[in-house]
């Protein structure tokens, strides 16, 4: 454990910047409350934050991932907000917020092929940390940055104006400019990957078009925000789960996850989104089928069923055993 990171998982850290980066995006400057370095992460990577007490949301790094004495993250306020984003963008320079330490599920593939980043609107946030941090690697790679309009294009300058601006195209839909995702299809190499961040729209759009134009599913990697519109409309069905270190069996009824009932029962695993997205959740298993609905685990990890998100996902058979 880093010695800034509390019994809980948590980091208390101090607001030592705020700016507002685009139109409705607002950008924030972390820095550990003591003396000690903040841990160390990968470009892709995301911290839980605790925006207000009992309220957590998750955030993409965006700054360099060589910097250890601060966090860089953006925060756009949705219209209308959960209220999570309004509660960040209340925040204010020297107040002191708790954050968990970084996790990645979106990190880059290493390899000698072209990272291909796709990024929509303030998905660009684990995206410009990807860039930063393939020019400090010298692997080769192109940045597509599409936003509704110029003034919604986050860290504009920082990226047109940077040592890798020539690797940098700006999108924007109110001047009628498209990603043509054709053209990249035809350069692609064997040994490329396409990574996409943004809204759900944006980003099932660029997989399933860049897909249909010959990208392998293994070369396309993704981070969702938020769980697609259809993620909660799979019926379920109830089954049981033990727990591998009591031999305790609770039954698991349709309409509740295995979270809420284990919580019942006193077990608590540690929850975040609750959506199947974060990978705050995941719990390993040791006997059983899944039934997967997570946007976190790669297929070949599903394939595997040693471990899923149980904030969402469920049995594909009677009974799941838990490494718990």
């Amino acid at each position: 454990m880093n010695p800034a990171t509390g019994s809980h998982g948590w980091m208390t850290v101090t607001v030592t910047a705020k700016a507002m980066e685009a139109e409705g995006i607002c950008a924030f400057r972390l820095q550990a409350a003591s003396t000690e370095m903040l841990p160390r992460f990968t470009a892709g990577a995301h911290i839980d934050v605790e925006v207000a007490p009992g309220l957590v949301r998750q955030y993409s790094l965006c700054n360099p991932s060589n910097q250890e004495r601060g966090y860089e993250i953006a925060v756009l306020l949705a219209e209308p907000s959960r209220g999570g984003s309004a509660a960040m963008h209340a925040v204010t320079v020297g107040q002191q917020i708790r954050i968990s330490a970084p996790r990645n599920n979106f990190g880059l593939i290493p390899g000698s092929g072209r990272a291909i980043l796709v990024a929509g609107g303030v998905g660009i946030t684990p995206i410009l940390a990807m860039a930063e941090e393939l020019h400090a690697q010298a692997r080769p790679f192109e940045l597509h940055f599409s936003t509704r309009s110029p003034a919604r294009a986050a860290f504009r300058q920082r990226l047109a104006h940077g040592p890798f601006a020539a690797h940098v195209r700006f999108y924007a839909d109110s001047e009628d400019q498209k990603i043509d995702l054709a053209d990249i299809a035809r350069s692609r190499g064997p040994d490329d990957h396409l990574y996409v961040c943004g809204p759900t729209g944006f980003m099932d759009f660029v997989l399933g078009e860049s897909e249909r134009l010959g990208w392998h599913k293994d070369q396309l990697h993704k981070e969702y925000f938020s769980a697609p519109a259809s993620a909660g409309e799979q019926d379920g069905e109830a089954f049981e789960v033990r727990i591998a270190s009591t031999g305790e069996v609770f039954p698991v009824p349709a309409d509740k996850s295995v979270v809420e009932v284990l919580a019942r029962h006193g077990i608590e695993i540690p929850t975040s989104c609750e959506q199947g997205i974060c990978g705050t959740c995941i719990t390993g298993v040791l006997s059983g089928v899944i039934d997967h609905r997570d946007f976190v685990l790669s297929d070949e990890e599903k394939a595997r069923h040693d471990q899923f998100t149980p904030c969402c996902s469920r049995a594909a058979c009677r009974m799941i055993e838990l490494d718990l």
